[in-house]
């Protein structure tokens, strides 16, 4: 087992529509309006960007994001990522009841070098950060949702 590889899931019930929903996460460089962890993204031109983010641990992790597809119909958005993470990230969409259930799937290779010696050792931290991460930016799309 390669202790530096991840694979995350989280699935989020919203109570806004899909497209609604679509709407917001196609707008990466929007994120820190809604996502407390995700400190900065900035564009680099249409299909890419920067992101920096951090969690409750004393780091930040940066990577640069391109977009490997974007598909309203099907409700995919999926990044490919290099920098202090590599691998991709994807948002799956759909109809949910009266709202939508957006999934998040990730996996990803840490290539910080802290953290890649402390793979072993903190390995559960790690994944309880990231849940952390994610519980954040679920309260944080369902408030701005209901906002907008």
């Amino acid at each position: 087992m390669d202790w530096s590889c991840y694979r995350f899931r989280s699935v989020w019930d919203l109570t806004a529509g899909r497209d609604d929903v679509y709407a917001v996460l196609e707008r990466a460089e929007e994120y820190p309006r809604w996502w407390p962890q995700v400190r900065e993204v900035i564009p680099l031109d249409e299909f890419s960007g920067t992101a920096r983010f951090r969690s409750f641990l004393p780091y930040e992790l940066q990577v640069t994001a391109r977009a490997l597809r974007r598909d309203p119909e099907a409700g995919v958005l999926e990044v490919g990522m290099e920098g202090d993470l590599e691998g991709w990230a994807r948002w799956t969409l759909a109809a949910h009841g009266t709202g939508t259930r957006a999934v998040y799937d990730q996996e990803v290779e840490v290539r910080k070098p802290l953290m890649r010696r402390l793979s072993v050792l903190c390995r559960p931290v790690f994944r309880a950060n990231h849940a952390a991460m994610m519980r954040g930016g679920r309260r944080g799309l369902a408030a701005y949702l209901r906002a907008v």
